[in-house]
């Protein structure tokens, strides 16, 4: 049994715990870590297997959600896994993590209960009022190692969804985010079906989520991603956006990393912050 996501602990304390020396590394990350300290005033660390970009995002979201997105309540979305099927039959080579040698033909229904399971987890823990029981059921679905896992499956299935729109939109002449075209510009994806092969089915497995799969990611989910890159600190890239330019009424979560391979969340805004 392994904790997903650690409890809080102080910010500032955490960064001193790890960050001792005077290299100039550790300097730039505890000026980034007081930066961030302005902020909020917690870390959670997340759990590093490969998901945890995935893990840090739908935490984060799941703890502010208040309503079900307009995506997620569509009638459509269960019927998605058979739908790409029908047009797709390379998506048959999707590979799901419980079950690497089951073929996608045979596991349709399994992704059609993956994202059931997601609506219905976002539903129950949206219309929960109380900060602190939203926060518990938060936690109790993150010791749910099944469960967690199970969204997972979704989120990458939602993911390829996006990036075959986008492929399609790009395609037929309509205007597609800049991030997509580096998306479909990189030799081990130059379209949907080499995404799902050399990517997103290794996530989770062999390696996370590369930053053009961020963007990936806050498309699906119509989120904005606010990402403090600690190891960026006083450059322009210290606070990335995924996407750059984010569509106005995305709710926005906020992750932290030292190196844009582990990600981990800052929690408990601070009340000036908030005001």
């Amino acid at each position: 049994y392994k904790l997903s996501v650690s409890p809080e602990m102080d910010i500032m304390e955490y960064c001193r715990k790890e960050w001792r020396g005077n290299t100039p590394v550790a300097k730039r990350m505890r000026k980034g870590y007081e930066a961030v300290a302005q902020k909020f005033a917690c870390i959670r660390r997340i759990r590093g297997d490969n998901y945890c970009a995935f893990r840090a995002t739908l935490f984060q979201a799941l703890s502010q959600a208040t309503q079900l997105p307009t995506w997620l309540q569509s009638e459509d979305l269960t019927m998605l896994p058979e739908n790409l099927l029908n047009k797709y039959d390379w998506i048959k080579q999707w590979q799901l993590k419980q079950k690497p040698g089951k073929k996608m033909g045979e596991i349709s229904d399994e992704i059609k209960e993956y994202l059931m399971l997601l609506r219905k987890k976002w539903k129950n823990i949206s219309e929960i009022k109380d900060p602190i029981e939203k926060q518990e059921a938060c936690d109790k679905l993150f010791k749910n190692e099944e469960e967690e896992y199970s969204l997972y499956e979704a989120l990458k299935f939602l993911m390829l969804n996006t990036a075959i729109e986008l492929y399609n939109d790009d395609k037929n002449g309509r205007r597609v985010p800049v991030f997509s075209w580096l998306l479909f510009a990189r030799d081990t994806s130059s379209n949907p079906c080499q995404l799902m092969h050399n990517h997103l089915n290794h996530i989770g497995h062999t390696g996370g989520l590369e930053q053009v799969e961020m963007f990936l990611l806050a498309y699906a989910l119509q989120y904005t991603i606010q990402v403090y890159r600690l190891y960026k600190y006083s450059t322009d890239e210290f606070i990335t956006l995924y996407p750059n330019d984010p569509e106005e009424d995305w709710p926005v979560v906020t992750l932290i990393t030292e190196d844009d391979r582990h990600y981990n969340i800052p929690v408990r805004m601070c009340q000036e912050t908030m005001l």
